[in-house]
């Protein structure tokens, strides 16, 4: 398992602790993501010619890029789709995979040549090799991007037609537990290189990354506390909340506070604009809200704005605010701030260390609840790879 061998002692518990509570292997892979990145990184740099030539071949005969996968992998997309229009200037979108092999007509059309960019962990799920299947039944010409941690998965022996390019991260991404944690991040950050190193997007990129990774360190070493001292109270729902690429990072924090804590805690993820149009209604005294905010001041705006309006109506019973910056209010009962330099992080950049909280509140209140957050779910309803799932014939393609 890679650098996950060599440690002892993980958020204050002791190796043999971690082992008894079976959370061991979900603490771990949690705790080494910025090592993890530097890995990734280093192997990302190695193969980057080949990935840009790729991709700039494939954006000059595209009309769509897809940013597909299943489940957590599919919130990767979230984060992508806005910085690819904006930056690659073709129409995108993050599509999961579940709904490509549901309704494959809706994405794909023989008029229609399309970049469809994959993350999977283990490549295995059914939908995800069934998904580029029938995008190569479908499309005029496709061009297969595809990113996951498993080199004997399906996803990484993916042949075809038409164009594939396939990038195996390091081994030590694949991570072992239920729930991804290092895959996820580790997926995004190739996602948000490919897109921002393909057009040198961010001045100083390097730098900007390292600078990414040190903070991540920073708060894995020295924020651990006010997490676990969140975790530790009595809420039975959550709300995450983020605007643009924190989307995604809002969607995938819910989802893994609600894997890891087997469903007992209800979550749900919304868009700072979007919350106010009915889902507000879902907020309680026992409601946990957590707001990812932008760094990008005009966003800022109108998440201030949804901030301030919280007062109104049902009080929830805790505020939590992740940003880059301390945040002028008092409706906040704890910040976590991910940079006191004067060298600003990008924005683009913010959704690889915002993920890292919402992590570790799953896994403390899986601890909690008495659950073992590598193996939370109790009667197997969910599990590392989708089983189960069967991929029914298309028999006529429009």
């Amino acid at each position: 398992m890679g650098v996950i061998k060599g440690i002892m002692d993980i958020f204050k518990y002791s190796k043999k602790e971690l082992l008894t509570k079976g959370g061991y292997r979900t603490a771990a892979e949690i705790n080494q993501q910025p090592s993890v990145w530097r890995e990734t990184i280093d192997k990302f740099s190695q193969q980057f010619d080949s990935l840009s030539s790729f991709v700039t071949k494939a954006l000059q005969e595209v009309d769509c890029i897809i940013f597909a996968g299943a489940g957590t992998s599919s919130f990767i997309g979230y984060s992508l789709a806005g910085y690819s229009f904006k930056y690659w200037n073709k129409q995108s979108q993050a599509v999961a995979t579940t709904d490509i092999v549901t309704f494959p007509e809706y994405y794909f059309n023989s008029d229609n040549s399309c970049l469809i960019v994959s993350f999977a962990r283990s490549g295995n799920s059914p939908e995800s090799k069934a998904a580029l299947e029938l995008a190569d039944r479908y499309c005029k010409k496709c061009f297969h991007l595809i990113f996951t941690c498993d080199a004997e998965g399906d996803l990484a022996q993916y042949r075809s037609v038409n164009p594939v390019k396939i990038f195996v991260l390091p081994e030590s991404t694949n991570d072992k537990s239920l729930a991804m944690t290092g895959s996820y991040s580790s997926m995004l950050l190739c996602g948000l290189v490919t897109i921002l190193a393909t057009k040198k997007i961010v001045p100083n990129l390097n730098s900007q990354l390292e600078l990414a990774f040190e903070l991540g360190e920073k708060f894995l070493a020295n924020g651990i506390a006010s997490v676990k001292s969140i975790a530790d109270k009595p809420f039975k729902r959550a709300v995450f909340l983020g605007s643009g690429s924190l989307y995604g990072t809002a969607s995938e924090g819910a989802l893994k506070l609600q894997e890891l804590t087997n469903g007992e805690i209800i979550c749900k993820a919304d868009t700072f604009m979007g919350f106010r149009h009915g889902p507000k209604a879902v907020i309680h005294e026992d409601t946990l809200v957590v707001y990812f905010f932008s760094n990008d001041e005009y966003v800022h705006r109108y998440e201030m704005d949804l901030l301030n309006d919280m007062s109104r109506g049902s009080k929830a019973l805790f505020h939590l605010g992740v940003s880059q910056k301390p945040i002028q209010t008092d409706i906040l009962d704890c910040q976590i701030n991910f940079n006191d330099t004067e060298t600003a992080l990008a924005e683009e950049l913010q959704p690889l260390n915002f993920i890292i909280p919402a992590q570790l509140l799953g896994f403390f209140k899986s601890l909690k609840l008495g659950l073992k957050p590598d193996t939370p779910s109790l009667n197997g309803a969910i599990s590392r790879v989708v089983e189960g799932v069967h991929i029914y014939p298309v028999t006529e393609v429009s």
